[in-house]
């Protein structure tokens, strides 16, 4: 037997967060009053926010040209060879880890 819905939530935020939030819920099929209710229950189970809440301790803000400019570079280090085998670096993370 489910609980009937009668309590309201208004809350008011920034329209591009609304539209961008509101836009990735519709492609997963997930309608903003489940998603809602989804969090309160997270809230509930975690008792507190359900996700660490901190500063990054370094930001990285790059225009989009850079951004293509660095993943060109990249491409080209990956089509030339010039790279590491993901097995090595994961080793090597776990040497300096001492795992």
């Amino acid at each position: 037997m489910s609980a009937v819905k009668t309590a309201n939530v208004n809350a008011r935020i920034e329209a591009d967060i609304k539209q961008k939030a509101e836009s990735i819920l519709m492609q997963i099929g997930l309608p903003r009053s489940v998603a809602i209710d989804l969090y309160y229950r997270q809230i509930i189970m975690h008792h507190g926010i359900p996700f660490i809440i901190e500063l990054p301790e370094e930001t990285v803000h790059m225009s989009k040209s850079e951004y293509n400019s660095m993943m060109a570079k990249g491409l080209e280090q990956a089509k030339s060879d010039d790279s590491f085998n993901v097995n090595e670096v994961f080793d090597e993370i776990d040497k300096k880890l001492g795992v």
